[in-house]
């Protein structure tokens, strides 16, 4: 019996749960600048994101092969020590420049691990990331590499 009683308090108990609204924080990137996701160029894409605001170098580390034996999945990590309010990551091989935005708050840790398909080009791409501070600066970090093969080419 007490099992019984147990389960149904558990069942009770996940209904309420499942009803209770969820309160989520996240802004929509691509309603409020959509200027950045149509950029073609870094630089177009940095000052639709965030302006002609001045952009400190240092503080962000980004990591990458040297050489990406495949474009279609090449391992990105973005690192910092900032308190930051957001994370904006971009590139130079695709046709639009913009990757990701992250909306970070009090409690996020800067360092995020991600696989993004970047198009051959036969040069050096560069991947480059701007720390939003919640100082109001913007600091950023950049790394060069070589895709041997693949990407949004195949």
């Amino acid at each position: 019996m007490q099992r019984r009683k147990f389960l149904s308090l558990v069942g009770l108990g996940a209904v309420a749960m499942s009803a209770a609204p969820v309160a989520l924080s996240a802004t929509d990137w691509r309603a409020d600048k959509p200027d950045v996701w149509t950029a073609h160029s870094v630089d177009d894409a940095i000052k639709a994101m965030f302006g002609s605001k001045a952009i400190v170098e240092g503080d962000v580390t980004v990591t990458t092969p040297d050489v990406a034996a495949n474009g279609g999945a090449v391992p990105v990590n973005v690192k910092s020590g900032i308190k930051a309010k957001s994370v904006s990551v971009f590139q130079d091989a695709n046709p639009e420049a913009a990757v990701i935005v992250f909306d970070c708050n009090e409690y996020s840790i800067v360092n995020y691990d991600m696989k993004m398909k970047l198009k051959s080009v036969g040069e050096p791409i560069t991947v480059t990331c701007i720390v939003e501070g919640t100082d109001g600066k913007l600091y950023s970090g950049k790394r060069t590499l070589d895709v041997a093969l693949g990407g949004c080419e195949g």
